[in-house]
């Protein structure tokens, strides 16, 4: 089994990809509100070139969502191409951040 973690600087997808994961079969899912590091040093250092550079290019988003689901191994291609599919290329920025880390034990959870 796989933890999948995405995180999502394009939350105005976050519905269509949620109905997507739906229809493919992925269920159970956890979506957390969350600030990425550029944002939050923003808050504190506000002579800093790079974090006013960032805010005049994305004055508006204020968060992210950070997206939390296991996985059956055999479904993380499927998963990774759907996020794909709605979010666009993930190489270019401020789409999403996407990785999976090995789940040794789960309860609660049914990956049937």
């Amino acid at each position: 089994m796989k933890l999948l973690v995405l995180i999502l600087n394009k939350i105005e997808v976050l519905e269509p990809l949620m109905e997507q994961f739906q229809d493919n079969d992925i269920h159970g899912a956890t979506i957390l509100n969350s600030t990425g590091m550029a944002r939050a040093l923003s808050h504190y250092a506000d002579d800093n070139f790079l974090t006013g550079l960032r805010s005049l290019l994305d004055p508006d988003r204020e968060e992210n969502r950070t997206i939390f689901t296991v996985l059956k191994e055999e479904q993380v291609a499927a998963a990774v191409a759907v996020i794909e599919k709605v979010v666009g290329d993930l190489s270019k920025p401020d789409t999403a951040i996407v990785f999976t880390l090995p789940v040794d034990f789960v309860k609660g959870v049914n990956l049937n």
